[in-house]
């Protein structure tokens, strides 16, 4: 397909003068569970890295911030406010790229509830202390609840498929998880989405979690860290361009079925807007900014200037990200297509009946 013609073209025309030109420096990433961190494995499997003459050590589920403070992660998926928190504390990281707009959080809850309402003084796994979370914050104003923790049983959970087996076995009455999880609750029909953060409450923009990079790292190999946000775009220009099998990957990485990575890629790419994303937008992330900082979720000593790495961006001479969009997506995969067209298309593309 000429979609696909059109990235492998791109792949090769780097690829032979990367293997020149750079050594086979080990390279740490990390990335957590999530579905907004998908490009990760992608770079993985489709061996993006390698044509591009990196040799890279991918760690799923991994504790990002903590291994870069250890100088054992040399980049990382992020989650924004663990991104600002982690600069607060003195963590050498920054942001090299955006990964995800927005928020796709998602409050999971038993079936047989109707009104959130009913939520009041149940099981929550939703962290002990969920007025610190701004996706809670975000949701439990949209829902008409309290957002404080006294109002709940509150509790913190291992991980995501752990909240899911917990609500299927009545264990908790609700939990709060990005996807796979929260699709995947809905799929074995242990439970639904009733909230869902996406812009911030204000309706702005913000940024849910971030390509980042070890400090240290970006200063000893420039080349390599812009080589390395490079691959980061093209593993989304592949996800975009290649939804089904971005898909498949995405399954066999996180051990879930392929409806359910189906499903998650087609809300990341089309059923929620064009979230996912390498644009590094200023203005996002300042949002971001202002709202931990209205709500005093991070202090105001974390600046856009403390979290960012412009300069490396720039290095790394990504497409603009909207161009992208407009020229080879928003032609065949159209943004709010329904979901049954979208995945007849996605056959189509990937070669599939």
């Amino acid at each position: 397909m000429l979609l696909g013609r059109r990235l492998k073209g791109i792949i090769l025309g780097v690829s032979l003068v990367s293997a020149l030109a750079m050594g086979k420096d080990k390279i740490n990433l990390g990335y957590y569970n999530c579905d907004h961190m998908t490009a990760a494995p992608v770079a993985q499997y489709t061996g993006i890295f390698d044509q591009l003459g990196l040799d890279v050590n991918v760690s799923g589920n991994g504790n990002v911030p903590q291994a870069m403070i250890a100088g054992r992660m040399d980049a990382g998926y992020v989650g924004i406010n663990n991104v600002f928190r982690s600069v607060h504390k003195g963590v050498p990281l920054v942001i090299g790229a955006n990964n995800h707009k927005g928020g796709s959080y998602y409050l999971v809850v038993r079936n047989d509830i109707k009104d959130p309402k009913d939520l009041i003084g149940k099981k929550l796994a939703i962290g002990t202390h969920p007025e610190d979370n701004t996706g809670w914050t975000q949701m439990a104003a949209a829902l008409g609840i309290p957002r404080e923790g006294k109002n709940y049983q509150t509790i913190d959970i291992g991980s995501g498929i752990d909240a899911v087996m917990a609500l299927k076995r009545g264990m908790i009455d609700g939990f709060t998880e990005c996807d796979p999880w929260a699709s995947y609750a809905e799929f074995i029909g242990a439970g639904k989405i009733m909230g869902t953060e996406k812009k911030l409450l204000n309706d702005k923009w913000g940024i849910c979690c971030a390509f980042t990079l070890n400090k240290k790292f970006v200063e000893e190999k420039p080349e390599l860290a812009a080589k390395l946000i490079q691959a980061h775009g093209m593993a989304i220009e592949y996800i975009y361009l290649h939804p089904l099998k971005s898909a498949k990957i995405f399954a066999k990485a996180y051990k879930i079925p392929e409806e359910v990575a189906i499903m998650t890629i087609y809300k990341k790419t089309v059923g929620e807007g064009r979230t996912l994303t390498w644009d590094l937008n200023p203005q996002e992330i300042q949002n971001e900014l202002d709202f931990v900082h209205e709500y005093k979720f991070v202090p105001e000593d974390v600046t856009y200037e403390k979290v960012t790495n412009e300069e490396i961006y720039k290095k790394a001479n990504l497409k603009d990200f909207n161009k992208f969009i407009k020229e080879n997506i928003d032609p065949v995969f159209p943004e709010g297509m329904a979901y049954d067209q979208w995945l007849q298309k996605a056959k189509e593309v990937d070669g599939e009946k």
